[in-house]
């Protein structure tokens, strides 16, 4: 398994949104939601959310991942999605059987997005996810269409981890809506660019099946209202 030498990624990037919110001008950042001085709200999502987690239901064993980081190695938390999978069907669980939902949120959002707004907005950089291949801040999204032999476990072999091979087994994934309102204004402080429209452009480069959700907590809350056993993968 290729290991990520990643140190503190969380606090990393927060230090990201403190310097872009003093480069901004703005006074403070203690509630990240006040980006600007009569902010729109980034709890306004009009989609039937709430509907997409019918989508779990009758399934008898269930559990959410809930990734607020990449961590380190990143992979992990696409890693115990597939073993859940796998020692389920072990222990006589068909994998139609196992409901997995994996939630995005909070400085986790990355691996939402495919390649091309990985690479304009520096997400290697910004999110501290280095490519397993290059060892270099990724300009892509390494969990996307993964090659056989990208990731291999001892003992398990090669996993099968990338999202859209996940989907295949049934994989529910979802992206916090409050979190990339959040930066992708910050991103385009930095960028010198309109927050709605980098908002807009991240939002079409989600990738195929991930659902927006108003926030990850508030997924957090409904994925366990429909019976999933809580998972931290920060």
């Amino acid at each position: 398994m290729e290991e990520l030498k990643q140190t503190n990624p969380r606090r990393d990037f927060l230090g990201t949104i403190a310097a872009s919110a003093a480069a901004l001008g703005i006074a403070s950042i203690g509630s990240p939601l006040h980006l600007a001085a009569e902010p729109k709200s980034p709890f306004n999502y009009a989609d039937d959310a709430d509907a997409w987690f019918n989508k779990i239901n009758g399934k008898k064993h269930k559990i959410v991942f809930d990734v607020v980081e990449p961590g380190d190695p990143f992979i992990m938390p696409f890693a115990w999605s597939k073993v859940f999978i796998l020692t389920n069907g072990a222990t006589g669980t068909a994998e139609k059987d196992t409901g997995v939902v994996v939630i995005l949120r909070h400085a986790g959002i990355p691996f939402a997005f495919d390649s091309p707004v990985w690479e304009k907005y520096k997400f290697g950089e910004m999110f501290k996810v280095n490519d397993p291949k290059t060892k270099a801040p990724s300009v892509r999204n390494p969990l996307w269409k993964p090659a056989t032999g990208d990731y291999v476990m001892p003992g398990f072999g090669n996993l099968d981890i990338g999202v859209n091979q996940l989907q295949d087994n049934g994989v529910m994934f979802c992206v916090c809506n409050a979190a990339m309102t959040v930066y992708s204004a910050v991103a385009a402080g930095m960028m010198n660019m309109n927050a709605d429209d980098v908002k807009k452009e991240w939002t079409a480069g989600l990738l195929p099946g991930v659902q927006i959700v108003p926030s990850g907590v508030w997924a957090v809350g409904r994925a366990q209202e429909h019976g999933c056993a809580y998972c931290y993968a920060g």
